[in-house]
């Protein structure tokens, strides 16, 4: 396995290798790291020997440009996109392109994850994999493909390293984990989620991460109060779980883009008895967020109204005007978006030598004082 994980000294290198670049704001300190502004997801995609190489292709595109976070997760391609960014991340430290100490790394685990394809028999793959080994007990599993078993998900996180070839995983997230509020009592369900954190605690002690997290998709939108995350309690249960103040749960992932901008404008979090929007509880607790599905798996890419080019002038195709509102949310850190091709690494990366929009453009957006 590849050593070392990302650190001051190694991110903000990389960045100064960019000096145009971070003059222009896309590189930001997080957490005490030099990060880009734009990280390279890794979701979309068909589980191919073709797509596999696509990704390859695509993450060395981009530590060679200026883009130094990659995002993964084990279920994404049935392990194939993780396996994929370990193989170009070696070729890349291999030939100097960058080197391990540069690279921040995240990935996700919490569904259950096929190996490489999609078995004949899925649920027999299930069963006889997860259910008969002991990962995971039949009743901690919900919606047929959801665990947050401690045991479970550090052989995930030994899965996920080994697929990446590295030693430590600079942040790991517990993958949706509003997912097991469609069947267990929110009581339950606080229950689980301090085992997994008291079991990331363990993890980030022994080295195995650095810094662990929360990818939601609904849980901070406020759609269904049901399967609803309160980020202030959840920051309590990562406390409980260190014994202290000092944790390292140090982050969040949430949609953040034209369609969804929920995460900018909505009071979903109730924090110190104010109403406020999820970046703004984010910041409040210090975690760090970062913007998922910024251009929406593609649909935020072309056809976008007039008064979008008007919020974000200057850029030549309506994938970076979605894209500039995702970096430039106030609070987000880095803004993932999926890049499957040397060629939309180019493209995404053109907004590098830009500086993120200002505060007027999203009070251009939603009207009145700027969120």
């Amino acid at each position: 396995m590849i050593g070392g994980r990302a650190t001051p000294a190694g991110t903000r290198r990389y960045a100064e290798r960019f000096p145009e670049f971070l003059a222009a704001g896309h590189f930001r300190e997080v957490g005490g790291l030099w990060l880009s502004s734009i990280g390279l997801g890794t979701y979309l995609g068909e589980a191919t020997a073709a797509r596999d190489r696509d990704y390859e292709e695509a993450v060395a595109a981009a530590l060679a440009a200026g883009c130094n976070v990659i995002d993964s997760a084990i279920n994404y391609r049935h392990q194939r996109s993780e396996r994929a960014v370990g193989r170009a991340l070696a070729r890349a430290i291999e030939r100097a392109v960058a080197a391990r100490d540069e690279v921040f790394l995240s990935t996700k685990g919490g569904y259950l994850p096929f190996d490489g394809e999609q078995p004949g028999d899925a649920g027999d793959y299930l069963r006889r994999t997860y259910l008969a080994s002991g990962l995971v007990n039949p009743e901690e599993l919900v919606a047929g493909c959801h665990a947050l078993a401690p045991r479970f998900l550090s052989d995930q996180l030994g899965r996920s390293r080994a697929n990446l070839d590295v030693a430590t995983v600079d942040l790991y997230y517990l993958h949706n984990p509003e997912t097991q509020l469609a069947e267990a009592p929110r009581g339950v369900f606080e229950a689980r989620l301090g085992a997994a954190f008291t079991q990331l605690e363990a993890e980030a002690a022994s080295g195995t991460i650095a810094s662990y997290g929360i990818a939601t998709w609904d849980g901070l939108r406020g759609r269904d109060a049901g399967e609803s995350l309160h980020l202030e309690r959840v920051a309590a249960l990562a406390r409980a779980a260190a014994g202290s103040a000092d944790t390292r749960f140090a982050a969040v992932q949430l949609p953040v883009n034209l369609a969804l901008p929920e995460a900018v404008v909505s009071p979903t979090q109730e924090l110190a008895g104010a109403s406020v929007p999820a970046l703004v509880a984010a910041r409040r607790l210090g975690l760090h967020a970062f913007a998922s599905a910024s251009i929406l798996q593609g649909r935020l890419a072309r056809r976008l109204p007039p008064e979008i080019a008007d919020a974000f002038p200057g850029l030549r195709t309506d994938a970076q005007r979605a894209l500039q509102f995702s970096r430039s949310a106030p609070g987000v850190a880095v803004a993932l978006v999926g890049m499957a091709s040397a060629e939309h690494v180019r493209e995404n990366l053109e907004l590098a030598s830009i500086p993120p929009a200002g505060s007027e453009a999203f009070a251009a957006l939603f009207g009145g004082a700027a969120p």
